[in-house]
């Protein structure tokens, strides 16, 4: 089958995102995890913007992934002497050739860009690496102009030619125009393409640009990126395999998990209606489209969640009907008739005609209050300490019953609530793994005594999600309480007590 190549530059292009800045060891965690998701060359970082990030790319380039690993450089001296030596396999050469940049940015003649292009692409070939040229501001460029440098970086020594469509200005038809155009024009080398998604158009002009011959895509987890951001490698990859049976190196399974990665260490919240990773992807209210996704998941949704590593979930509300409300009831263990079916409905359907988001923490209180009972807790707190103070780490001790065992922890935060969370997490490592997904707290009275309102969001590596409610005067004990109520609806829809 076709083939198209994957470079990953979550942690260069990525990290221009405004407000992300990563630590050397999160860029080295986050290129673990892209390398084991299958991207083909990972741009570690742009050496010349600063010594931690030369020594976080010399690092990522002597870990042995079996990704390749490239360093970014502008076509001059010291940016190129600087990305040679951080020992990579290739030299990601670029310059701008759009008159606006060329007379506004570079001060540089047509000439002098062309002289560069060429005497630096030379310089990384004779060393022996990897040399990939992009001309910036590709799509804004005269389109003669372009292929000249586009042929002196081929004649110098550059096996990849990078589209760079730096603002996001290209349609899908020109991204396709210009690899039909560099594939006839300069034959032999390999055809690249980076969009951005200013006209939210990056994801349409990546396909585009494959589907008309390109051999490889420049992409980031997530789509994070400067502006509006990059073209997101999982929606590209999916899109290429399902719509086109375009084969890339990425491990779908792997896709979710590598997204939560980067969500978490750069700070970049994934939107809930991103396709593929974001929280609604796979989530149904609507009680036609919950109906028949439980007679046949292919009717509303294009592609199995398992495929990338997910699960699908069902949400109450005024759009529900019963099915959707009867399978998610089955799955926190609540035993109910039909006619207890259509009270629950009833009143999940009022709860939403007033205008509230019904979680999965309101149905069951619904349902509980309607059946009167509610399923065995799994998990449940044996006894707890916790510690903080001025120049003290806060730190919390757990002791959790589990299934007539004692499991044990300790775990600092960075204040008692993060510490008790935590501690809970550790604790059932090895049993279950948890990542909590949202916390908020809110005020229900007034005054220093008022009652504490801590809403949760827990979900386990099989992609599992559950909420859950708790109200109490104690802020971290509210917390615990939960995330332990949390953890053992968690439990009830993983089918087991582990």
């Amino acid at each position: 089958m076709p083939r198209a190549y994957v470079l990953d530059t979550t942690l260069r292009d990525g990290e221009q995102t405004p407000g992300v800045s990563l630590t050397s060891e999160e860029k080295i965690e986050i290129a673990k995890k892209v390398s084991e998701l299958g991207v083909d060359v990972i741009e570690a970082g742009f050496p010349i913007s600063s010594e931690g990030e030369y020594q976080a790319v010399k690092k990522i380039a002597s870990l042995g992934l079996g990704s390749k690993v490239a360093a970014l450089a502008r076509a001059s001296r010291k940016d190129v002497e600087l990305a040679v030596s951080a020992g990579v396999q290739r030299v990601h050469l670029f310059i701008a050739t759009s008159d606006i940049h060329m007379k506004y940015k570079l001060n540089m003649t047509r000439e002098e860009v062309l002289n560069a292009i060429s005497e630096w692409a030379a310089y990384v070939r004779d060393r022996g690496l990897e040399v990939e040229f992009s001309a910036e501001d590709s799509t804004r460029s005269d389109r003669a102009f372009l292929m000249q440098a586009f042929k002196a970086a081929a004649g110098s020594g550059a096996k990849m030619l990078d589209i760079a469509d730096t603002v996001g200005f290209a349609s899908p038809q020109l991204m396709a125009d210009l690899v039909v155009q560099i594939k006839k024009e300069i034959p032999g080398v390999g055809v690249s393409v980076h969009c951005h998604n200013d006209f939210g158009l990056a994801t349409a002009n990546t396909l585009s640009a494959i589907v008309a011959g390109a051999d490889q895509f420049h992409g980031t987890i997530n789509g994070i990126g400067e502006r509006a951001g990059n073209v997101s490698i999982e929606e590209v990859a999916v899109g290429l395999k399902m719509l086109y049976g375009i084969e890339t190196g990425i491990k779908f399974e792997k896709i979710y998990e590598t997204s939560k990665l980067v969500e978490k260490l750069t700070g970049v919240q994934v939107s809930k209606n991103k396709p593929l990773v974001g929280d609604n992807a796979f989530g149904h209210e609507s009680g036609i489209h919950t109906h028949g996704i439980l007679s046949n998941p292919l009717t509303y949704e294009p592609i199995s969640p398992e495929l990338i590593g997910r699960k699908r979930w069902f949400m109450a509300g005024k759009h529900a009907g019963s099915h959707g409300i009867a399978a998610m009831l089955k799955e926190m263990g609540v035993q109910f008739s039909d006619k207890q079916l259509n009270e629950i409905v009833n009143q999940v359907k009022a709860l939403g005609d007033k205008g509230k988001q019904v979680t999965d923490a309101d149905l069951y209180a619904i349902a509980s209050s309607v059946t009167g009972s509610s399923p065995k807790k799994l998990v449940d707190v044996g006894g707890m300490v916790s510690v903080t103070g001025v120049n003290v780490l806060p730190t919390t001790s757990i002791r959790l019953s589990f299934n007539e065992k004692v499991l044990e922890s300790s775990s600092t935060g960075i204040g008692p609530v993060d510490a008790s969370l935590k501690a809970i997490q550790k604790a059932l490592e090895g049993t279950v793994t948890l990542y909590l997904r949202e916390y908020s707290i809110q005020a229900v009275t007034g005054g220093s005594d008022s009652l504490a309102q801590v809403s949760v969001k827990v979900e386990d590596e099989a992609g599992h999600v559950a909420s859950s409610t708790f109200t109490g005067s104690d802020i971290v004990m509210s917390s615990v309480e939960a995330m332990i109520d949390g953890i053992n609806k968690l439990l009830l829809k993983r089918g087991n007590s582990l």
